[in-house]
C-alpha cells in the first residue's frame, strides 16, 4: 500500500508568490509613496481601479496584449467570467472612456497597486507585482510623450535613482516597411522578423534578398536600420540619412520630435533610440519607452504611445517599484525608541512628532533589543542603546 504524500509544509506559497515582510515592505510602501508624489507634482490624479473585473470589459482594446497572463475566475454573483489585472493600463483606458468620459482632455492619472500574471519568466519568476504608473490621455502631440518620460526620470531622482537611461524604439517601424514592400508570403515575413527580433543583419540581408523586386529596397533599408540602434543622436542622423518612404519617414520625424522635446526639458537625461525594436510592445501605435537604471540594475519602468478605448490617442508608463528598489539607495530605517512602563503618553507623542517609532513596553520582562529597538528612552531622551551601558 502507497503511503500518502506528505502534507505541504505550514505557510507554503504557491510558486511566484511571496510573503514581503519587515523592513522591506515599508520600504516598498516609502517608494510608492514617494513616486506618487512626484507624479502629483505634475498635475497626475490618483485612482483606484478594482482588482477584479468582468472579463469582457478588463480584456478589450490594450488588454488583450495580457489575456494569456491574466487569472481568470467565475463571478458567483453574475455567473459571469471576471478576471485578475495583469497589467493597469487597460483598466485605465476603460476609466478614461467611461466614467471620464465627460472630462476636459487632457486627462492626467495615476495608479498604485498589485498585478497578478499566470507566470512569471526565468529573470523575474514573480506573478504577483508591485506596479505604479502614469496615463496621460487624449492629446496625440510629442510633446504629451516627452513629458511621460521627463515625469518618469524625476520621479526616480526623488526616488534616488542616478544615472537612468531612456531607450526609445519604434514598434510600428519594421511593420511599416514591411507593408510598403507588399510582403504576402508568411514564411518570408516571418524570416524577416525573426531576423529583425535577433538583431541579425545576416538573415534579414538573405530573408530580403528572397524577396526578390519590391515597392522598397527592404535589403538597403533593413540592415542600417538595425545598425542605427545607440545614442539618439547618430540613430536619428542614419534614419535623416535614408531613403524611407513616406509612411516610415513620418514614424521617424515624429520620433525626432519627441526626442527634441524631451532634451528642451531635460537635456543631461541619456536617450537612445532603436528604429526596429518591437519586443513586448505588441499595441503601441507611436514611440515606446524602456528606462534603465545604472549597471546592472536592469529595466526599471516602460511605456509609450498606444490607443485607449474609442480609439483616443493614449501615452503612459508603467514603473516597477522591485526593480526601483534594487537601484535606488536604501534609506535609512526609521529609528524605535523603547518606550518603559510608566511614561507619560506626551512624552510618546513628542518623540512621534520627531519622526521616531515608540515601541510601548507592555510588560517589565520587555527587551529593547529584542524589539529592534535603536534608543531606549531615559530622562526624558532617547539614548542610542549602544550607550545604554
Amino acid at each position: 500500500m502507497s503511503e500518502a504524500p506528505e502534507a505541504p509544509p505550514a505557510g507554503l506559497l504557491p510558486a511566484g508568490l511571496m510573503d514581503l515582510l519587515p523592513p522591506e515592505a515599508e520600504r516598498e510602501a516609502a517608494l510608492v509613496e514617494t513616486l506618487m508624489t512626484a507624479f502629483a507634482a505634475h498635475g497626475y490624479e490618483r485612482l483606484k481601479p478594482p482588482l477584479l473585473e468582468f472579463e469582457d470589459s478588463l480584456l478589450a482594446g490594450t488588454g488583450a496584449a495580457v489575456a494569456e497572463q491574466t487569472f481568470r475566475l467565475m463571478d458567483p454573483v453574475s455567473q459571469r467570467m471576471m478576471g485578475l489585472r495583469a497589467d493597469t493600463t487597460p483598466q485605465v483606458a476603460r476609466i478614461a472612456a467611461t466614467r471620464l468620459r465627460g472630462e476636459p482632455r487632457p486627462l492626467r492619472l495615476c495608479y498604485a497597486g498589485q498585478v497578478l500574471r499566470v507566470k512569471g519568466t526565468q529573470i523575474a519568476p514573480a506573478r504577483q507585482l508591485p506596479q505604479i504608473g502614469i496615463e496621460l490621455i487624449g492629446p496625440a502631440a510629442p510633446a504629451a510623450d516627452a513629458e511621460i518620460a521627463v515625469v518618469t526620470a524625476e520621479a526616480l531622482a526623488r526616488a534616488g535613482v542616478p544615472g537612468i537611461s531612456l531607450d526609445i524604439s519604434l514598434p510600428t517601424m519594421a511593420g511599416v516597411l514591411l507593408e510598403e514592400a507588399g510582403l504576402a508570403e508568411r514564411e518570408l515575413l516571418a524570416a524577416l522578423r525573426l531576423g529583425i527580433d535577433r538583431k541579425d543583419p545576416v538573415a534579414v540581408r538573405a530573408a530580403a534578398a528572397r524577396s526578390g523586386v519590391r515597392a522598397i529596397d527592404l535589403g538597403a533599408l533593413l540592415p542600417p536600420l538595425l545598425d542605427a540602434a545607440g545614442p539618439a543622436d547618430a540613430a536619428l542622423a542614419a534614419l535623416a540619412a535614408l531613403d524611407l518612404p513616406a509612411p516610415a519617414r513620418a514614424i521617424a520625424d515624429n520620433a525626432a520630435a519627441v526626442i527634441a522635446a524631451i532634451r528642451a526639458r531635460a537635456p543631461a537625461l541619456r536617450i537612445t533610440l532603436d528604429p526596429l525594436e518591437f519586443r513586448g510592445f505588441h499595441y503601441h501605435t507611436g514611440v515606446a519607452f524602456t528606462v534603465f537604471g545604472p549597471g546592472l540594475t536592469g529595466e526599471l519602468a516602460r511605456g509609450g504611445r498606444y490607443l485607449a478605448q474609442n480609439e483616443e490617442p493614449a501615452t503612459g508608463m508603467s514603473l516597477y517599484p522591485d526593480a526601483v528598489q534594487r537601484a535606488a539607495p536604501a534609506a535609512p530605517p526609521r529609528p524605535r525608541v523603547f518606550v518603559p512602563i510608566g511614561t507619560r503618553a506626551e512624552a510618546a507623542a513628542a518623540l512621534r512628532a520627531r519622526g521616531f517609532a515608540t515601541v510601548a513596553a507592555l510588560t517589565e520582562t520587555d527587551a529593547p533589543a529584542a524589539l529592534r529597538c535603536t534608543h531606549v528612552l531615559r530622562d526624558g531622551a532617547p539614548v542610542p542603546l549602544t550607550e545604554e551601558h
